[in-house]
C-alpha cells in the first residue's frame, strides 16, 4: 500500500515557546514525578520480585492497585510516551529511565520462565476463555506490549522487541489451542490493541506466527456486519472498538489485504460522517457510541471520555496519511483543542476522565498517584505527540497540517532547509482582531524548489490572505483544504491571515441547544454573573474562586447565524497576547464566556437553549 503523506522524521520538529510547549512540559514533569520502582510495582509483585521498599502508603493505587485486575496498564502507556519525548527531543532523563524500566522488565520476564512479561496472572486470559468475569486482561497486556514495540520502533531500543518477540511465543501458543469460533467469543472481552500490536510485530519479521496471530485476533464477529453496511455501532462501548480498528489500520498498511481498509473506512463512515458529533468533536456519553443523529438525551457528566478522543485522533491521522485529505486534520484539530487540551488541567498536568457538557458541568481532575483511570494513560501519550502532526512529506514536498509553533529542519534533495512558524500576536491592531494570523519562515543557504501545500481550516469564516515576503502570493476562501505555493525558496516570509468569527453550532438533533466556537475553539459560559476571580502573574500561574451557584440551564435571544450580535469580546488582553473571552450582551441573564481548554474548577456550561430575539 502507498501512503500520500508521510511524517516528517522524529526529532526533527522542535516545538517552540507557547500553550503546547507548556503542556507538554507539564506532562513531562507529571511522568518524571513517579517513582520507577511504583510504575514497575505490578509486574514485579507478578514475578515475585516485590520487595520491602515497595511501602504500602507510597505506591500507586486506584487502577494500579495490586488487587485491582487492570493492574499494570498504565506502565505501558508511560513507556509509549517515554519513547516519543526520547524520539522528538533527545531527552536523556526520559530515555535513560525508560531503557532501565525495559531491563526490569526483562528480567521480570525472565523470572516467570522466559516468557511471560505481564502484570497479571496469565490465568486471567484462561477465565476469559471459560467465561468468568474479570476485567480486560487483553486491554491491560496490550498496553504493556505495546510500549515494548514502541520502545523498539520509536526509542531504539532492541532489548525491547527481544521482550516482546518471546512474549508473542506464549501468545501463540495459547490461541493456538481454541477453535475460530471460541476465539471469537474471547474477543468479545474487550483486547485493547492487540491485533495492532500482532500487525506490527508482523511487518517487521514476516514470521509465520506472527501472521497467525494477526488472523486470529480478527474479530470478524464485528468487522463484517460494518462493513456489510449494518449499524452496529450504538451502544457499543466505544474504546473497544477504536482499538479495533487501529489495529484493521495497521493490518491494512503491513498486508495491503483491501478488507483492512475497508474496516476502517466502513468505521469512520458508520461513526463520524454518518453519525454526527458534540460541538467538542466528541461522541460518547458513558463510554458509547450514541445512536447516529440523537445527541441531546445523552448530555450527562460522563460525556466525551478523553480515550475515545485520542484514539479516534490515530485513526483520523491513518486516513490523513492515507489519503491526504485536510478533512481528517479538521478533525484532529478540533479533538486537539477540545479534548485533548481541554482534558488536561493547565496548571497539575492532571487529566479529566470525561469532559460533561451539560448546565452546570464540572471537570473532575484526577490525582498523581491515586487514581491511575484509563485516561491517565492516553494523557501522557496525548502530550507528547504533538510534533508528529505538524509537518508532513509527499505530494512533492512539504504539507503543513497543523498550526502549532515549531522550528523544521528538513532536506530537499540533499539541501538543508530550514521552517519556523510562529503565531502573530498583531500588537497593531488596536482591538482584538477577528482572524488568527502566523508567520512561516523558509531558511536556506542554497536555492532550492519545492512545493509548500498549507492546510485551510474548516472554520475559516472569509478569503485567506497569503502574503510571500510582502507580497500577496496567492488567494484562498475553500475551508477543510489545501493551498499550494510552489516556487523556489531561500530565504522567505510567508504570513497567513485566517479570518474567524464565533459561529453557533447546534446538536444534531435540537438545532435550538447550540454551543459556541471561535475559531477551532469552543467556548464554555461561567455562571450568570459570576466574576472569575483570578489573580495571573507573568508565570502563567493563577488562582480560580470556586463558584457559589450552578447553571441550572440558560436561555440567550439572538440570531444563530449572528452570534457576534449578542456575544462580543471581553477582556481581550493580557500581558503580550490577544485573550479568547467573550459576555452576552442584551440578555436576561450576564454570562462570561472562556475557552473551554482554559476552564480548571469553575462551574460551567457549552450549550445554551438559543431563542429567537424578543422583538421577533
Amino acid at each position: 500500500m502507498t501512503n500520500l503523506l508521510h511524517p516528517v522524521r522524529r526529532g526533527t520538529v522542535k516545538l517552540l515557546p507557547g500553550l503546547f510547549l507548556q503542556r507538554y512540559q507539564l506532562n513531562r514533569s507529571y511522568m518524571l514525578s513517579l517513582k520507577t520502582e511504583n510504575l514497575l510495582q505490578n509486574h514485579y509483585l507478578e514475578a515475585g520480585l516485590w520487595s520491602p521498599a515497595h511501602r504500602l502508603e507510597e505506591i500507586h493505587w486506584g487502577w494500579e492497585a495490586p488487587s485491582c485486575q487492570l493492574r499494570g496498564h498504565f506502565l505501558g502507556h508511560w513507556l509509549s510516551a517515554a519513547a516519543s519525548i526520547g524520539a522528538a527531543t533527545g531527552d536523556q532523563e526520559v530515555k535513560g529511565k525508560a531503557d532501565y524500566i525495559v531491563s526490569e522488565l526483562a528480567r521480570c520476564q525472565q523470572e516467570n520462565g522466559g516468557e511471560w512479561a505481564g502484570s497479571i496472572p496469565e490465568k486471567y486470559l484462561d477465565w476469559v476463555a471459560r467465561g468468568k468475569p474479570v476485567w480486560a486482561p487483553h486491554y491491560t497486556l496490550h498496553k504493556t506490549l505495546m510500549g515494548l514495540w514502541e520502545m523498539y520502533a520509536v526509542g531504539g531500543n532492541a532489548q525491547a522487541l527481544e521482550i516482546l518477540v518471546r512474549w508473542a511465543r506464549w501468545f501463540y501458543r495459547w490461541s493456538g489451542q481454541f477453535t475460530q469460533a471460541q476465539m471469537e467469543a474471547i474477543l468479545e472481552v474487550e483486547t485493547g490493541g492487540m491485533l495492532e500490536v500482532w500487525a506490527n510485530l508482523y511487518g517487521l519479521t514476516g514470521d509465520a506466527e506472527h501472521q497467525q496471530l494477526l488472523q486470529r485476533y480478527d474479530r470478524r464477529r464485528f468487522f463484517d456486519p460494518l462493513v456489510a453496511g449494518q449499524e452496529v455501532l450504538t451502544n457499543l462501548h466505544m474504546n473497544t472498538t477504536i482499538p479495533e480498528v487501529q489495529g484493521a489500520a495497521r493490518a491494512w498498511e503491513v498486508t495491503g489485504d483491501p478488507r483492512w481498509r475497508q474496516i476502517v473506512e466502513a468505521y469512520w463512515r458508520h461513526g463520524v460522517v454518518a453519525r454526527g458529533a458534540y460541538v467538542t468533536g466528541g461522541q460518547t456519553n458513558g463510554e458509547v457510541w450514541s445512536p447516529p443523529g440523537a445527541l441531546s438525551a445523552r448530555l450527562g457528566q460522563r460525556t466525551q471520555e478523553h480515550c475515545t478522543v485520542y484514539n479516534m485522533m490515530r485513526l483520523a491521522d491513518s486516513l490523513l496519511r492515507w489519503s491526504g485529505e485536510a478533512v481528517y486534520a479538521d478533525y484532529w484539530e478540533r479533538n486537539l483543542w477540545n479534548g485533548i487540551l481541554a482534558q488536561q488541567h493547565p496548571e497539575t498536568g492532571m487529566i479529566a476522565y470525561f469532559l460533561p457538557l451539560h448546565a452546570g458541568a464540572e471537570k473532575v481532575w484526577g490525582s498523581p498517584t491515586e487514581d491511575f483511570w484509563c485516561c491517565h494513560g492516553s494523557l501522557v501519550q496525548a502530550q507528547t505527540r504533538y510534533t508528529d502532526h505538524i509537518w508532513y512529506e509527499g505530494q512533492g514536498g512539504l504539507v503543513l497540517s497543523q498550526y502549532i509553533p515549531s522550528e523544521l529542519a528538513w532536506q530537499q534533495a540533499g539541501q538543508p532547509v530550514g521552517l519556523r512558524l510562529t503565531a502573530d500576536a498583531q500588537l497593531a491592531s488596536a482591538h482584538r482582531p477577528n482572524s488568527l494570523a502566523y508567520t512561516l519562515e523558509v531558511q536556506s543557504s542554497q536555492p532550492v524548489e519545492f512545493a509548500l501545500r498549507l492546510r485551510l481550516p474548516w472554520w475559516l469564516s472569509g478569503e485567506v490572505e497569503i502574503l510571500c515576503n510582502g507580497e500577496r502570493c496567492a488567494v484562498a476562501s475553500e475551508p477543510s483544504g489545501y493551498v499550494e505555493l510552489r516556487r523556489i525558496w531561500q530565504n522567505d516570509r510567508i504570513h497567513l491571515l485566517f479570518p474567524k468569527t464565533v459561529v453557533a453550532v447546534p446538536l444534531p438533533d435540537e438545532p435550538n441547544l447550540v454551543g459556541f466556537m471561535d475559531g477551532p475553539v469552543v467556548l464554555a459560559g461561567l455562571n450568570p454573573g459570576e466574576e472569575r476571580i483570578q489573580v495571573r502573574g507573568k508565570n502563567n500561574s493563577s488562582h480560580t474562586a470556586r463558584p457559589n451557584h450552578r447553571i441550572s440551564g440558560l436561555t440567550l435571544y439572538g440570531e444563530a447565524s449572528r452570534p457576534s450580535t449578542f456575544l462580543v469580546p471581553d477582556n481581550e488582553r493580557e500581558w503580550s497576547y490577544w485573550r479568547g473571552d467573550y459576555r452576552t450582551r442584551g440578555q436576561e441573564q450576564a454570562v462570561r464566556l472562556i475557552p473551554l481548554y482554559e476552564v480548571r474548577d469553575e462551574v460551567y456550561t457549552v450549550y445554551f437553549n438559543l431563542q429567537p430575539p424578543a422583538s421577533a
